[in-house]
């Protein structure tokens, strides 16, 4: 399965959630995984990068050519890390996802965004196999009594061709230390509460 992590906006954190689901699928499920690191920042590949010199297990060596994309084979999960300055990738990678997983953060701004991102995607996708279009909060608000987060899945919900998850990724600084360690946040910090939370989006969606 190809799985597409992306969104219109900068800051939304799928380069996080990519690497780390990534390595979810590589520890959890044991299979083959098939990192694309599209994104010009190439944040992945640096990530990665410092996995395999500090010697974690397993090792992921991203791919950089979206012609190679699905050509991988039924035994393999592809993770792509799509950026927006190269047009042609991204649109090559949409035309040949089964799945688009867009993490959205809770602002007005990022609901605006995504709702140009969805049109693109119906735009760019018109064979009648559609990928799956799958989105979800990341960087929630920690705070009960703050409503952004809530506020905003509300509005993401009443979109046309989005499914909304109800799973939900926080702010946490782990989040960002896992990019610097090489290694994911539930091997950074097992217990911790965004380990729990990105072994729950793992289960949820693989």
């Amino acid at each position: 399965m190809i799985t597409v992590v992306g969104n219109l906006k900068g800051g939304t954190g799928k380069s996080t959630v990519a690497f780390n689901l990534s390595i979810w699928v590589a520890t959890r499920r044991n299979v083959h995984v098939s990192v694309y690191d599209l994104d010009p920042q190439a944040t992945i590949t640096d990530a990665l990068e410092i996995r395999a010199e500090d010697g974690h297990t397993p090792t992921i060596t991203p791919q950089h050519f979206v012609s190679q994309l699905g050509s991988e084979g039924k035994y393999t999960e592809v993770i792509v890390d799509i950026g927006l300055s190269d047009n042609e990738a991204m649109t090559a990678a949409l035309q040949r996802a089964d799945r688009i997983l867009i993490p959205i953060a809770p602002s007005q701004a990022d609901v605006w965004s995504t709702q140009r991102f969805l049109k693109i995607i119906d735009k760019t996708c018109k064979s009648a196999s559609k990928p799956e279009v799958l989105g979800f909060m990341n960087r929630s608000d920690t705070h009960r009594a703050v409503r952004e987060t809530d506020d905003a899945f509300d509005a993401l919900c009443t979109l046309e061709g989005l499914t909304m998850l109800e799973q939900r990724l926080f702010q946490r600084t782990v989040y960002r230390r896992s990019f610097s360690e090489g290694m994911a946040v539930f091997e950074l910090d097992p217990k911790s509460k965004a380990a729990l939370e990105m072994e729950a989006l793992g289960e949820l969606l693989y």
